[in-house]
């Protein structure tokens, strides 16, 4: 058991390690996190809600500069979980849908060859392709689309509601086998489904609607 002043304590060596790891790798350059191989050091009450924001015991960080550094040592395991690691500790990161958002998108080249760049509420810039594929979630339940995109390793962006409808406004029907269509996106010479018209997207979408993030 995590003790209040041991959770403080652990937080304090986290931001300090991802401030050195950010001086060590540059602005730009994101920390070998994925070779890193510490022991797990227990639950400090970490959480990353829907919208984005990250959160300590109930409380919002607020402190965006805190935000980026955590998001830089930030990684998804095999085991399905997120978690912050540095050379020395890991912790987990209770993850509400994503890590990250994509709040804007952005259509890059010729046509008949785009490039979908998304941008993400911490500001990493995401071109989606082979190696950055977008994927849709449909709600069984609901036919509700839950749409992401990867951005590094195994963390990906849960794409807002806005950019989506933009992909959906330029995507393109395709015929399924069984008789259905569906709605087919490209970016660097990779297509990526959102969904079947008519069954998990509607057959017209506006902008102006409300937001899936």
């Amino acid at each position: 058991m995590v003790t209040g002043g041991e959770k403080l304590e652990l937080l304090e060596r986290l931001a300090a390690r991802a401030d050195q790891a950010a001086a060590d790798g540059g602005a730009s350059a994101a920390p070998p996190v994925q070779s890193w191989n510490p022991p797990h050091c227990g639950d400090i009450g970490m959480e990353i809600r829907r919208d984005g924001s990250w959160w300590r015991d109930g409380s919002r960080i607020t402190r965006e500069r805190l935000v980026t550094l955590f998001a830089r040592i930030l990684r998804k395991d095999d085991d399905g979980h997120h978690y912050l690691v540095t050379p020395r500790e890991k912790v987990i990161v209770r993850v509400e849908t994503a890590p990250f958002t994509a709040v804007r998108l952005d259509v890059l080249g010729a046509a008949d060859a785009p490039r979908l760049r998304f941008t993400t509420n911490l500001g990493d810039e995401v071109d989606a392709g082979p190696e950055r594929p977008i994927r849709v979630e449909i709600d069984p339940e609901t036919g509700e689309p839950t749409p992401f995109v990867l951005v590094r390793g195994r963390l990906e962006a849960l794409i807002s509601r806005p950019a989506f409808y933009e992909l959906v406004d330029l995507a393109e029907p395709q015929a399924l086998a069984n008789g259905d269509a569906q709605l087919v996106v490209r970016s660097q010479g990779a297509a990526f489904p959102l969904g079947r018209i008519g069954r998990d997207l509607p057959p017209a979408t506006s902008s102006d609607e409300g937001g899936a993030a």
